[in-house]
């Protein structure tokens, strides 16, 4: 982990660089040891983990502010981002909680003041490959760490809301995302990709009809590979067929149905 910029130097300078009432949180997934991972951060003075966040710049457009954060505590680039849903309950945020963090960051006055305000907050959910994942934080003030996307801790204001609508909105829109090429390796086996479906699903799929499936789309390419499982038979390697799985994002193309 390198170090970031510190979170009191941003709470200080906020009113200066940033518009007003405006956030963005990520939803970051990976996908590790057959399951969904959401990556969380933390400042160390405080007890609730919450998403990878920031604030929008007055020389950024919003997509731009999503960026720069996963850019920031990913180290990746030109990933699949989308932005889902905008949050902005008048109680999403306890203000006195926010008013307490600046207190443990002895943050007083006006400066810290801004943070206490009311904030629209716009949800974006990223899908990355987890091994390629380098996570950066500010080491003084903070850590970050996965979770599984079934075993998530107590989160700070709205955050499970804002996961939860993602999950669901990924769920009703499964067919045209590329679920398994984003998360998975170039050469990866099918049990894998069937968990990662599982996972967003939240049930259990027929292993042979999930299989016959994903084949007869024509995304997917067995290879004539197998990886070795120690004394258990070796699984089948399949790689995703990139042209195929780029003109389908390009042209909004649904790749399958929802239905399994």
């Amino acid at each position: 982990m390198k170090k970031e910029q510190a979170p009191v130097e941003i709470l200080n300078q906020g009113p200066d660089i940033f518009i007003p009432n405006i956030s963005v949180d990520c939803i970051i997934l990976g996908f590790h040891s057959c399951s969904l991972k959401v990556l969380l951060c933390k400042f160390k003075v405080c007890e609730k983990w919450m998403l990878p966040g920031g604030f929008v710049a007055k020389d950024e457009d919003p997509d731009e502010s999503a960026r720069r954060v996963l850019k920031d505590r990913t180290g990746l680039k030109n990933v699949y981002l989308k932005q889902f849903c905008f949050f902005g309950k008048k109680d999403r945020i306890d203000t006195g909680e926010n008013a307490d963090m600046l207190k443990r960051f002895n943050i007083q006055g006006d400066k810290g003041r801004w943070y206490t305000d009311r904030f629209i907050s716009l949800g974006y959910y990223s899908l990355i490959k987890y091994d390629e994942a380098r996570l950066f934080v500010n080491e003084e003030h903070e850590e970050a760490r996965w979770f599984d996307i079934d075993d998530i801790p107590p989160l700070y204001a709205d955050h499970k809301e804002i996961i939860d609508t993602a999950t669901s909105t990924i769920r009703k829109q499964i067919g045209f995302i590329p679920m398994g090429y984003a998360l998975l390796p170039e050469k990866f086996t099918m049990p894998e990709l069937r968990c990662i479906y599982e996972a967003i699903l939240g049930r259990e799929i027929d292993r042979r009809n999930f299989q016959r499936k994903m084949l007869s789309i024509g995304y997917i390419q067995p290879l004539n590979e197998t990886r070795r499982a120690g004394a258990y038979k070796s699984p089948n390697l399949y790689t995703f067929i990139k042209d195929k799985y780029e003109e389908a994002e390009k042209y909004g193309i649904q790749v399958m149905s929802n239905n399994f």
